[in-house]
């Protein structure tokens, strides 16, 4: 087995190095994909490091296209049997990466969505976004005919067979919607597996705001009943 795992970047010039330094940790043969969606703060400098390293390929978006665009150049990158989104700041541990694998190994599930809202420990921050995260899986759950509890998890895993058929077409952060839409219409075999969460404050980078659940909600809308 060959992992893939597919990091989208933008201006993450204090945590790249980090998150990658988790991932080569991990006890798995991989590649490591860094798609650079035209970083500013010195993001790239680092990565001129990084693509030294055999294991690792990096790819430079010539401007900010967002991260589903950045997602689909990866994707195209990918030699893997089975795919990992990994975010590039240090929300998500990669030291889990056995938890989202388990199922796909055990040759139960085709997609594995690694959920904040189950059991894992999370750092208590923003009320609204948990009310804004769970109704966006409601209304996609709703929709897609599916029990998801965090469609908008950055942590999915998936064989690369899964993607090989679907054509992305979200730009920022419309990919989770899309994702979930075009999976569970394709009928794939998906489960949902507890993380844990250490979210971030606006002050230390976090850049999703209350814009992207308004794209969230077209997205939903467009990917399970216009698309």
């Amino acid at each position: 087995m060959k992992l893939t795992i597919v990091i989208p970047v933008f201006n993450e010039t204090a945590t790249i190095q980090a998150i990658v330094a988790r991932v080569r940790a991990t006890p798995y043969t991989k590649e490591i994909v860094i798609v650079d969606d035209g970083s500013t703060d010195g993001t790239r400098d680092k990565l001129k490091e990084l693509e030294k390293i055999p294991e690792i390929k990096v790819i430079y978006q010539p401007q900010n296209l967002g991260k589903c665009a950045a997602l689909r150049t990866g994707f195209q990158h990918a030699t893997g049997d089975i795919i990992i989104i990994q975010d590039a700041d240090l929300e998500y541990n990669p030291a889990e990466y056995g938890v989202l694998l388990q199922p796909i190994l055990d040759g139960q599930a085709d997609v594995v969505f690694g959920s904040r809202f189950l059991a894992g420990p999370h750092r208590v921050l923003y009320y609204w976004h948990s009310v804004g995260n769970k109704f966006l899986t409601m209304m996609s759950n709703m929709l897609s005919n599916i029990n998801l509890t965090d469609m908008e998890t950055c942590y999915k895993a998936f064989r690369r067979e899964v993607i090989k058929d679907i054509q992305f077409k979200s730009e920022r952060f419309g990919f989770e919607p899309e994702f979930t839409a075009k999976v569970a219409r394709k009928r794939w075999r998906i489960y949902e597996v507890p993380i844990s969460y250490q979210g971030r404050t606006y002050e230390e980078g976090k850049k999703i705001g209350w814009k992207d659940g308004v794209s969230a909600i077209v997205a939903i809308l467009r990917f399970n009943l216009f698309d």
